[in-house]
């Protein structure tokens, strides 16, 4: 008889300017064993090539699949991660997932600059994920419009779990201790095995070169800062939005 499996440990993924410790994935990274934050993020510099690699560096060093536990502009980061190691990934709890086009290659959109620059809407993933996600969305947020939560929950294969009037589900909006956010993950492990639009498929292989989502990532990045320096030969994304 087959020893039993070791339940997959949970990587938490904040968002812009992190999550402290009255957030609820602090709350959430204490109270659920074998869980850890991801590292080598500069929190006030939301640049998705560099937040996409460090997620993905952490999964590449995982024993086993992790679960991943993000919110904001780190489910956007997380996504793309996901899209290219889905034999190490068990599932995803993307909560307030941040609207891509307030974001540039380089940084938060700014209302002085950057305002023709391309947001990140077409370097995301725009296929089912091969892995149970859950989507977490409010009515009310300022990061995120209901609509834009469901459009991409319905593109990457996630069920829309729809709270209510909960702001942008942080810390600002009464989000510390969050007994519903441990419910609906601890649901979304237990449905894992028979979850409808995904799961961990064994005969899925990590993708990477030219053709992995984080490629295309970094391409859009090479390119709009290109154009930042007129056109000549593209620089490395500078760290800093706007």
């Amino acid at each position: 008889m087959p020893p039993p499996q070791t339940p997959a440990a949970t990587l938490i993924v904040p968002g812009y300017l992190g999550s402290g410790p009255a957030h609820w994935q602090s709350w959430i990274e204490s109270r659920i064993p074998d869980t850890r934050r991801v590292r080598h993020v500069d929190w006030d510099a939301p640049v998705l090539a560099r937040w996409a690699q460090a997620v993905r560096d952490e999964i590449d060093a995982a024993a086993g699949p992790l679960w991943l536990v993000a919110h904001s502009f780190g489910c956007l980061a997380s996504v793309v991660a996901a899209a290219d190691r889905p034999d190490k990934v068990a599932g995803l709890m993307l909560v307030a997932p941040a609207d891509p086009e307030r974001f540039t290659p380089r940084g938060v959109r700014t209302s002085t600059g950057g305002v023709t620059e391309p947001g990140l809407s077409g370097c995301l993933p725009r296929r089912l994920l091969p892995m149970p996600g859950l989507v977490v969305a409010s009515t009310n947020d300022p990061w995120v419009r209901l609509s834009s939560a469901a459009y991409w929950a319905d593109q990457w294969g996630c069920r829309l779990a729809e709270i209510g009037a909960a702001g942008h589900i942080n810390a600002d909006s009464g989000h510390g201790p969050w007994p519903l956010g441990l419910r609906l993950f601890e649901s979304l492990r237990r449905a894992a095995g028979d979850w409808p639009l995904g799961r961990i498929d064994g005969n899925a292989q990590p993708r990477g070169g030219r053709h992995g989502a984080l490629a295309r990532v970094r391409q859009l990045t090479r390119l709009a800062s290109g154009r930042e320096t007129g056109g000549g030969a593209p620089s490395e994304p500078s760290g800093r939005g706007g």
